[in-house]
């Protein structure tokens, strides 16, 4: 098993404030990992830093060996927090956009997985439910043949039925060398999907670890083991 994520020494500052406080972290290929903790807890900094949206005040991230810039864009693909999606564009506008920027996107695919959730490509994205525009973005992050996923907050906002369907659209959808990381708070939800958990709180990590090596060893479900860890 191969090493997709490497960070050594990674700091993030803010001005005075530490966002990720000297931190290292190994992450291997073929593996679901959840990226666990409460709110301002530095998730979404990392997220940002593998995306190359951020730079480091110090230490290095690398992801297949390379640093964060323009060829991990190409083997890195990004479901941020917030919608990006222009509300005047066709559905089908973005998928040859997306098909256009991104050798490895599957245009097949994407249209299957609209079909499957009956959204009309020919829809202006003003029309969707917020629901729906989530189901979109994601579908156009899972249409591509990646190697690393970072999904930043996948779930949040969308009824429990989306989430369902997000979550099913996540473990059925991306390649078994890949590796998705899920940055949420919502424990319960997603961690019967998840191989390995990486809790982090302020900056700094607490806890990297198998989820089976949890729940045999622990004898806890991850939303336990993360409500005792962070006192929720």
């Amino acid at each position: 098993m191969s090493t997709i994520l490497e960070c050594a020494n990674l700091t993030k500052r803010y001005g005075a404030r530490l966002a990720l406080d000297n931190i290292s972290l190994k992450l291997e290929s073929g593996r679901i990992i959840g990226l666990l903790g409460p709110n301002g807890s530095g998730k979404s900094t990392l997220i940002k830093l593998i995306n190359d949206l951020l730079s480091p005040t110090a230490g290095t991230l690398t992801i297949d060996g390379l640093t964060p810039g323009l060829q991990t864009k190409k083997i890195v693909s990004y479901l941020p927090e917030r919608s990006y999606l222009d509300e005047n564009l066709k559905v089908s506008s973005y998928l040859t956009y997306f098909a256009d920027f991104y050798d490895d996107f599957d245009t097949s695919r994407a249209l299957d997985m609209l079909k499957r959730l009956n959204i009309d490509p020919d829809l202006r994205i003003k029309t969707l439910s917020k629901g729906t525009q989530e189901k979109v973005q994601l579908i156009l992050v899972m249409s591509r043949r990646a190697r690393l996923y970072c999904l930043d907050e996948p779930i949040a906002g969308v009824d429990p039925a989306a989430r369902d369907y997000i979550l099913s659209t996540i473990i059925n959808n991306y390649d078994e060398n890949a590796t998705i990381l899920i940055s949420t708070h919502l424990i319960s939800d997603v961690e019967n999907i998840l191989d390995e958990v990486v809790f982090i709180q302020g900056g700094h990590i607490r806890l990297q670890a198998q989820v089976d090596d949890i729940r045999c060893n622990q004898g806890k479900s991850i939303d336990e083991l993360f409500r005792e860890v962070f006192k929720c």
